[in-house]
């Protein structure tokens, strides 16, 4: 699934549909680091803008490769106990926000930061920080596992 998100303070969810985030992912570790905010529901995505960011949403069998071109790799579990995910902004409304129905259980999300052009829409280019393409992959698993950085960016990467 390609998406355009609006990442509304430079950031957007992915998420079960009957949990709501709360900001409490956002640890030190977590900005500093990790560039995801994890919580009991969802994943938050920190972004390079706040602005329209191009990202894509695919279910695997199994873990896949690894992105070659990604700059940064994260991953951690995300339980989808309803089997409906929702994909959104924080300023989203309930009739734009993006939906991918998975069977219910555990998942290992997979966050890619691909380096990319401006996505295919209109976009703000008054707002600062590099485009990227945020790749969500998920798969099944049978077991939760922590936060795990794959590949770790650059320090400094949003604007």
């Amino acid at each position: 699934m390609q998406l355009v998100v609006h990442a509304d303070q430079r950031q957007f969810t992915v998420r079960d549909s009957g949990a709501r985030l709360d900001g409490s992912g956002w640890t030190a570790l977590a900005v500093e680091s990790h560039r995801i905010g994890v919580e009991p529901g969802g994943l938050a995505i920190a972004t390079a803008r706040s602005d329209l960011v191009e990202s894509s949403v695919a279910t695997y069998p199994s873990a896949p490769a690894l992105a070659a071109d990604a700059e940064h790799v994260v991953e951690a579990d995300l339980p989808v106990p309803s089997g409906k995910i929702v994909i959104s902004g924080p300023a989203d409304y309930p009739s734009q926000e993006k939906f991918l129905g998975v069977l219910p259980g555990l998942y290992r999300a997979r966050v890619s930061y691909v380096p990319a052009g401006p996505p295919p829409t209109d976009w703000n280019d008054h707002e600062y920080g590099e485009h990227y393409r945020y790749v969500v992959e998920l798969w099944p698993v049978a077991s939760e596992s922590g936060v795990e950085v794959l590949r770790q960016g650059a320090a400094v990467w949003d604007g």
